[in-house]
């Protein structure tokens, strides 16, 4: 496009061009199977985990309006079992692919807790990743607080050893291997994805590139 030049686009065929871009203009853009909500999520860019539960949780929603043979065992292989997806935040917490995860590594190094967890330490994020190292993936309800707290919040946890699962998970230490409904697993990052050496974090340039490229969604002309 010509800098400073403007192009009419009419409603219909601005709805076309967004229908395409999120493949809903056709049946089964990504064929069916496990490996087709691989596909799914790595076209969309990342698809957003949700409490919203009327029919179905809002991210089996997502795939299934794509996949019309998906089965919520799908999600779980590619997360679990493939792990060709994983969990981290986006403009929410979200389902990305993995061939992705490098654009993610840098936030993760320089993530600082907010006051949504407290004053959570080093301490208690390293006790609660030696339980994971010893004895392996672990869920909040596998951990056992002497002392439980007042909930500051409706989606709180009465637990301590939650807030520091969540910082341990947003600085890259554990990692999301499984989900049981809303209920998370929580694994050693490096041993999840059998890494001997973790990938290298992508650069400040790419991963303006990789953003953009992201959000823009480009398509064939319609």
């Amino acid at each position: 496009m010509a800098a400073g030049r403007t192009y009419a686009l009419s409603k219909a065929r601005a709805r076309r061009i967004w229908l395409r871009a999120q493949r809903l203009e056709c049946a089964a853009p990504f064929g069916d199977g496990p490996a087709a909500t691989r596909a799914a999520v790595e076209h969309l860019g990342y698809v957003q985990i949700d409490t919203i539960n009327v029919i179905e949780r809002c991210h089996h929603h997502i795939l299934f309006t794509r996949i019309p043979g998906y089965r919520r065992c799908h999600l779980r292989q590619a997360q679990s079992v493939d792990k060709s997806v994983f969990e981290y935040w986006t403009h929410a917490l979200s389902y990305i692919p993995s061939r992705d995860l490098r654009f993610f590594l840098r936030a993760m190094q320089r993530y600082r807790p907010s006051r949504w967890f407290g004053a959570v330490t080093k301490q208690e994020v390293a006790k609660v990743v030696a339980l994971i190292r010893r004895g392996g993936p672990l869920t909040i309800q596998d951990i056992d607080d002497a002392v439980l707290l007042e909930k500051v919040h409706p989606w709180a946890s009465r637990k301590p050893s939650k807030r520091a699962l969540q910082v341990a998970f947003y600085t890259g230490l554990l990692t999301i291997s499984e989900r049981a409904g809303m209920l998370k697993s929580y694994e050693l990052m490096d041993r999840h994805f059998g890494w001997d050496a973790r990938p290298r974090p992508a650069s400040e340039q790419q991963i303006v590139h990789y953003l953009l490229e992201r959000a823009l969604m480009v398509t064939s002309p319609v």
